[in-house]
């Protein structure tokens, strides 16, 4: 009985992914398929009821692993699955500063004829005017996020040092 309990708690903690863990697989996603698929299995348990922060988290997921199908269909259809997973979190949390950042990460990085790169300005600016505001790894994260981003020019990127 104690074994089958364990089992269960055990099963139940390792579903969620833990969130630095998410955060440091995040910095190398996007560097290849491999690093892509690992991410989106890690998150697939994901849904929409979970944490929202981990929801975006899968939307990125989505949208980066897009980038790999090689039907013209199913990448813009997974594309468009993650895009309005990603706005329709952001919307339930307007405010949460990691949201911004990844919806940046990911418009800063897709090409032009998607059309999805119209908040750039918007999420920089929600960046840079909250930003002062983070405490610990958060904040780290985040700036470790600005320094690397083509988003943000040289001069931009004095406000996180």
């Amino acid at each position: 009985m104690k074994l089958l309990l364990t089992l269960l708690l055990w099963v139940n903690f390792a579903g969620t992914p833990d969130l630095a863990t998410i955060r440091k697989m995040y910095s190398d996603v996007a560097k290849s398929e491999t690093n892509a698929k690992e991410f989106t299995e890690k998150l697939s348990g994901i849904s929409s009821n979970d944490e929202k922060i981990l929801v975006a988290y899968k939307a990125a997921s989505i949208l980066l692993d897009s980038k790999f199908e090689s039907i013209l269909g199913s990448k813009i259809s997974r594309f468009k699955e993650g895009a309005k997973l990603l706005e329709a979190t952001l919307k339930s949390d307007p405010n949460n500063i990691e949201i911004r950042m990844i919806r940046l990460s990911i418009q800063e990085d897709v090409p032009g004829i998607t059309g999805y790169k119209k908040n750039i300005k918007e999420d920089k600016k929600f960046i840079t005017t909250h930003y002062a505001e983070l405490t610990g790894a958060l904040k780290e994260y985040i700036k470790d996020f600005v320094l690397q981003s083509k988003s943000f020019s040289d001069k931009e990127k004095q406000f996180v040092k």
